[in-house]
């Protein structure tokens, strides 16, 4: 008859056993901010990757007048396997031949997402740290050290990440923009015009560049918070102090 009873408690697993949780951490400065990071993660990730846009050009050629052609691109930004639609080969006495749009800015866009994303997991693993299991990470030593280092390394990589998308969104900017025009060979053809008309507005990529910085700022500033906010201030303070 105790078999029952005795059933649940060896299903609980070590870890549940040290299950305390807390969520007073999240009003403190070290679990507001990781909700923060958490918060600006997905924005990240939402703002750059989520988006979609089209250029369109005015295209004027023999038998063929003010005709309008479309390249829709998005993310991850391999423009260079963008096409523009032909207005009409024949109209424009066979001379017109595939646009492509110029660039590949796969890598620097994917860096930037993919670190988004990780950062966004790492986040809710902290949480579950910090919420369930705090008085494990304010005694052992090896919770806040990796805190620090990633803390530090995440950091750096939102410094790059983000500045690396900026260039490249400032190329992408180039490339879909009036100024692809003069590499156009179809619209130098004779008797054959080309007119910039529009681009879908990228103001979404430049919030994910500022997001980017508030994320960098905010993982500096976490760095800290985890140095203050756990014993290795109090340990290094004992080994300065120590003949």
């Amino acid at each position: 008859w105790c078999w029952p009873s005795l059933l649940p408690a060896a299903l609980v697993s070590p870890m549940m056993v040290g299950l305390r949780l807390d969520f007073s951490v999240l009003l403190e400065p070290l679990g507001f901010v990781k909700v923060l990071e958490w918060i600006l993660a997905v924005f990240a990730f939402a703002t750059c990757g989520g988006f979609q846009g089209e250029t369109t050009l005015l295209v004027s050629c023999k038998g063929v007048a003010n005709k309008t052609i479309t390249a829709a691109f998005a993310y991850p930004f391999r423009l260079n396997t963008v096409v523009f639609s032909a207005p009409d080969p024949k109209g424009c006495g066979g001379t017109w031949t595939d646009v492509y749009l110029t660039g590949n800015f796969s890598s620097s866009a994917q860096f930037f997402v993919t670190l988004a994303a990780l950062v966004f997991l790492y986040c809710i693993t902290a949480l579950v740290v910090y919420i369930g299991y705090n008085h494990v990470y304010q005694q052992n030593n090896k919770f806040p050290l990796t805190d620090l280092a990633v803390s530090v390394l995440t950091a750096f990589l939102w410094l790059v990440s983000t500045f690396v998308w900026a260039k490249a969104l400032a190329d992408i900017k180039v490339s879909t923009g009036a100024s692809m025009i003069p590499g156009i060979e179809s619209c130098k053809a004779p008797g054959t015009t080309c007119r910039f008309l529009s681009v879908t507005s990228m103001g979404i990529l430049n919030v994910s560049v500022v997001f980017g910085l508030l994320n960098m700022i905010l993982w500096a500033g976490n760095v800290w918070l985890v140095y203050k906010d756990t014993n290795l201030r109090n340990q290094w303070n004992r080994i300065s102090e120590s003949p």
